[in-house]
């Protein structure tokens, strides 16, 4: 006895299953989305974080009673709040002092004689050390704090793992990078320094 023949459905008309698909091809971009916004927010909040305690830092270092003592307190505070935000964090801190403002933004290198023609201070080429710091410098700053009046740029560089590993799925670093900066004008107790005039020769 033949039995009657019923209908297939067609594969290109069945369309069970169809949300599990269609999810399986969506929840990978949505779950990086996810990442990238989480990580991404994180970052603002250091970021926000990390140029509020650079800002007072700054200022407290510009007072005229913080001397080298005072600054490595200061230093020592800056990191120890940092770490509060990332434990495992690599911090770095540095100043640089400049005569005024518009030098603290061109960042000129002192005025040297490039009689190589490569673009450095070497082979005992003549200089002006306008800094007197005794070195040249191709950023025009002294590297440190500076004196009265002086114009310093106050600069923490932190690094640390990313909270969630988003380098996994792309091609980022597997480290969030932050640099904050704070430009402050050292308190006037004194006469700020005249500018060296002093021709010195590089190594």
């Amino acid at each position: 006895m033949n039995r009657p023949a019923y209908p297939r459905p067609s594969l290109c008309t069945d369309r069970k299953g169809a949300a599990l698909v269609e999810f399986a091809v969506v929840a990978p971009v949505m779950c990086l989305l996810l990442v990238g916004s989480f990580d991404e927010a994180h970052t603002l909040y250091m970021q926000a974080a990390l140029q509020g305690v650079v800002q007072k830092a700054g200022r407290d270092s510009s007072l005229e009673d913080s001397t080298s003592d005072v600054q490595n307190a200061i230093d020592a505070r800056v990191k120890a709040q940092v770490l509060v935000l990332a434990n495992n964090a690599d911090v770095t801190i540095g100043r640089k002092s400049y005569r005024t403002f518009s030098d603290a933004v061109s960042a000129k290198a002192e005025n040297w004689t490039d009689n190589n023609g490569n673009g450095r201070c070497d082979q005992h080429e003549p200089y002006v050390d306008a800094n007197r710091n005794g070195s040249w410098d191709s950023d025009g700053s002294n590297g440190a704090q500076g004196g009265a009046k002086d114009k310093t740029i106050y600069t923490v560089t932190v690094k640390y793992p990313r909270m969630l590993p988003l380098n996994r799925f792309i091609d980022v670093p597997d480290k969030q990078t932050l640099v904050a900066q704070a430009v402050v004008q050292n308190q006037p107790y004194a006469d700020q320094s005249d500018v060296g005039t002093d021709v010195l020769h590089c190594d």
